[in-house]
């Protein structure tokens, strides 16, 4: 039965084997004739009741031990560009022993096979973890290679600069490409949220505001100009613009407009690019620290991704586009280092293109650079170099100077929400934003534990099976509901804006229905005055807003269409700050002889700005759902112009952090990722348990320990090793009877060059060696020819792979895995191999040691 990728990828309860090679070959392809009736590899059993750490195999009486004396092996010189010169420890014999049996050997016997160029080695399998040692190791031999090339030729000169700078020339693109994109991306979400409300006939492609610049009528804030037509007007006529006919026919236009856009949205990410639904932060941070998720960064994901945000966010469904942007900016970021092959051909060098677009994606979602490149620091990415820091900060300029060309919003700001108050703040006004900081952690925790219930519920029930329906339900009640109160009713861009603003002669809406003379505002500074009935009344619209809003959120963030959560958080938090700042207003308005106004109040002007409630409420949400601090601070001073605020929003900021950590410790991003069972290993948290490396490797006791030695086995137990086991790698050790270390062969890398060697190589078959050395074992007669000719695969093996012993605290080990980027590490005792740690071993043990299922980390 074929699977719903839609659903077995975000619904389902996925197991490890639903991906495992889901984009590789299978093991069992390489499968060869079997002529033998020896088990296909050598198992290490522990007695039962012993301690792991009881030798293994000890050699028997009169076999050769490889710690034996020898002649020692006269060091040749050092090369960079050659890993071949790499001192080799376990061959046997003097090196004149050695060349002389090659000059014996016939010249096919000398046929060894070269796997450099074999396709794909190197790279990794779907849904399982890069190792960041390993590909930085070979980016910097890359790069010795081209140093030391560099003096040869003008032609090796040339290269040796474009490698240079290549990075900074594919952060430029990213740049400029998500920014253009940006642009497009927000014309094209303007003109559609403004299509469920009405059209202009004289130039249908302009949205509302455009249409009236060419009216010198003052458009409201729930107005429109006499250019834009309405839907009832366009149905019934000019005399149909007011009146209970239509005002359902208006209704009946949004709600069917709003379901039009997210069924479409819905159907376009089902059947073209699953991985294009959600916000893809959760699956972005998981992908910068070192995991594979083929198609997730794609041409398709991008081009669904980008219609399908402005779809959604046009539907008026309770989300935003400033999540999928980042995603936006990744899918471009890893599309163009396939033009650079130093980023494309090595995983862990394409992550710092991809921090790089991260910070693009921040930057042109809010207009906001310098936030972008924070966001990408303390959210996003796992490694983050002093090199990538600069590359991010210019791909984030670059991105904000391009849509700053384009100008989406029409106006000389690029930011979202540009403010300007007149008045500073007042100390006392400390109490009241530390205050909008604790409700901020509140409604950050309470929104967190309710959506990840309500997103559990819906992969383990039926729910999970119907993605385009439930859409559709989601979007009918949001519509149906929210048309009827006008601050549900516009985009919450719009109302954050509302809310952001000062109340003046230019915002005609009840929310600034204050009893005062705004003709004295000519003169002198706005006066202070009493609430009238609009505000009131307002308030009560807005409460009813925050409620409906809040609740449908819950159920909207996790569907399968395109969505962002900042947009959203800001609104919570504008609602409840701009609530919050009127309440104060009026207290100073009403008490303003009190001490603690400081004498500010008793000019007669108005001294507490509502506006600037509403932004630091804006952004104690908005950090109660993400746990951001740092970049958050700097997001909101960049997204409202508000510099002289940034104290305010720093008191709110840790508030709700404090208090967002003392209900629950993970974010929104990180509780979806834990949903998920991703491999995240946070490098935030501490491991503070006293456990030992020897408790946590596999295998345990009375289980086999599986591996390859470096020259014994023939290509059908390999074969055979691979369609009877799942690793993803095997140690490689001397012998049987001496399980000395000697390196590590990725199982995908042995897979694809044996497959290779059978295709290529005359006289390879299922009987031939696997040779891990640079020549033939010693035991071999110089005269006596080999009957199959070996496989050489000395060049897939990792001769430096990290080490622990068995003793190692686990403490140690996380940490090793944290800040190394480890796929895993191999335990050994008295420099005999034990065991070995993986990531997901890792992941497990942490989750066991905090009571929680170690079962739900699904991948690799």
């Amino acid at each position: 039965m074929e699977t719903d990728p839609l659903r077995a990828f975000s619904y389902g309860s996925p197991t490890e084997a639903t991906f495992r090679g889901s984009s590789g070959e299978s093991a069992a392809s390489v499968s060869g004739q079997s002529t033998h009736t020896q088990p296909s590899y050598q198992s290490v059993t522990f007695a039962e009741g012993s301690h792991p750490l009881t030798p293994i195999n000890q050699p028997v009486a009169g076999s050769s031990s490889p710690l034996r004396k020898k002649t020692p092996y006269p060091l040749k010189p050092f090369s960079l560009s050659s890993d071949e010169d790499m001192i080799d420890i376990t061959h046997q014999g003097t090196v004149n022993e050695i060349h002389d049996h090659e000059e014996d050997l016939p010249p096919q016997s000398t046929s060894y096979y070269d796997s450099e160029d074999i396709p794909g080695i190197g790279q990794y399998e779907d849904f399982h973890t890069i190792d960041w040692q390993r590909d930085i190791a070979r980016d910097r031999m890359r790069h010795r290679y081209i140093v030391k090339k560099r003096q040869d030729s003008i032609c090796d000169l040339v290269k040796g600069a474009h490698d240079a700078w290549s990075g900074w020339l594919c952060v430029l693109l990213v740049g400029v490409c998500a920014g253009a994109l940006a642009g497009v991306i927000d014309i094209g979400a303007s003109w559609m949220t403004d299509l469920k409300f009405g059209i202009c006939p004289a130039a249908f492609w302009l949205n509302r505001e455009q249409c009236c610049w060419s009216s010198n009528e003052t458009e409201s804030v729930h107005g429109n100009c006499s250019q834009w037509w309405v839907w009832s007007e366009i149905i019934g006529g000019k005399n149909y613009k007011e009146g209970a006919a239509a005002y359902i026919i208006s209704y009946l236009c949004y709600v069917l407009w709003a379901v039009g856009f997210a069924t479409l949205a819905a159907s376009l990410v089902k059947t073209f690019a699953p991985y294009s639904a959600g916000s893809g932060i959760p699956e972005i941070k998981t992908i910068l620290s070192g995991f594979i998720i083929r198609s997730y960064l794609g041409k398709w994901t991008l081009l669904i991704k980008s219609v399908g945000i402005m779809l959604s966010v046009s539907s008026g469904l309770m989300l935003g586009k400033e999540g999928p942007m980042v995603h936006i900016a990744c899918c471009i970021g890893n599309i163009l280092s396939y033009l650079f092959p130093k980023y494309g051909r090595n995983e862990a060098k394409k992550r710092e293109i991809l921090s790089a677009a991260a910070a693009a994606g921040v930057s042109v979602a809010f207009g906001a650079p310098i936030g972008g490149v924070l966001f990408s620091l303390e959210e996003v990415s796992y490694y983050f170099p002093l090199k990538t820091l600069w590359r991010s900060f210019f791909c984030a300029l670059v991105a904000a100077f391009v849509l700053q060309s384009i100008n989406p919003f029409g106006n000389e700001h690029s930011v979202l929400f540009y403010v300007e108050y007149n008045k500073p703040w007042i100390f006392f006004e400390l109490i009241p934003f530390i205050g909008l900081g604790i409700i901020g952690g509140l409604i950050g925790t309470l929104f967190i534990k309710a959506n990840i219930w309500w997103c559990r519920y819906r992969k383990t029930s039926k729910l999970g099976q119907y993605p385009i329906t439930e859409v559709i339900v989601v979007t009918l009640l949001t519509a149906v509901l929210a048309y009827p109160n006008p601050y549900t009713r516009m985009p919450t861009s719009q109302l954050i804006y509302l809310l952001f603003s000062q109340c003046g002669l230019s915002v005609k809406d009840d929310i600034c229905d204050y009893k005062r003379n705004y003709d004295r505002a000519q003169t002198g500074g706005v006066e202070m005055a009493e609430a009238g009935p609009g505000v009131f009344n307002a308030i009560w619209l807005l409460l009813l807003a925050l409620v409906f809003k809040f609740i449908i959120t819950i159920f909207t963030f996790g569907i399968k269409v395109p969505a962002g959560l900042f947009i959203p958080s800001l609104c919570f938090g504008a609602i409840v700050g701009r609530i919050v700042g009127i309440a104060v207003e009026q207290l100073a308005f009403v008490h303003s002889e009190l001490w603690f106004f400081s004498g500010e109040c008793l000019k007669g002007e108005d001294c507490i700005t509502p506006g600037l409630y509403a932004m630091v409420g804006a952004a104690a949400v908005l950090g109660g759902v993400t746990r951001m601090t740092v970049s958050l601070v700097v997001i909101m001073f960049e997204l409202t112009g508000g510099v002289r605020y940034i104290v305010p929003l720093m008191a709110a900021a840790m508030a709700s952090k404090w208090v967002g950590d003392a209900l629950g410790r993970q974010g929104i991003y990180d509780a979806h990722i834990n949903l998920n069972g991703y491999p995240f290993l946070d490098s935030k948290e501490e491991f503070g348990h006293t456990t030992l490396a020897a408790d946590v490797m596999q295998p345990r006791r009375g289980e086999p320990l599986c591996y390859v030695t470096q020259d014994s086995m023939t290509v059908e137990d390999v074969e055979n090793l691979l369609k009877e086991t799942e690793h993803n790698g095997f140690p490689v050790v001397i012998s049987h009877e001496s399980p000395f270390l000697v390196g590590f062969v990725l199982r995908r890398d042995l897979n694809l060059a044996i497959t290779n060697a059978k295709q290529t190589i005359e006289g390879v078959d299922s009987n031939s060696l696997c040779w891990f050395t640079n020549h033939p074992p010693a035991e071999q007669s110089r005269t006596v020819r080999p009957p199959y000719t070996p496989v050489k695969l000395k060049k897939i093996l990792d001769m430096a792979p990290i080490t622990v012993t068995d003793q190692t605290p686990m403490e140690t080990v996380v940490d090793m895995f944290r800040k190394l980027g480890l796929r895993q590490t191999l335990v050994t005792h008295n420099g005999r191999l034990l065991g070995i740690i993986t990531k997901k071993d890792v992941l497990r043990h942490i989750k066991q040691m905090d009571d929680e299922d170690p079962n739900s980390v699904l991948f690799n």
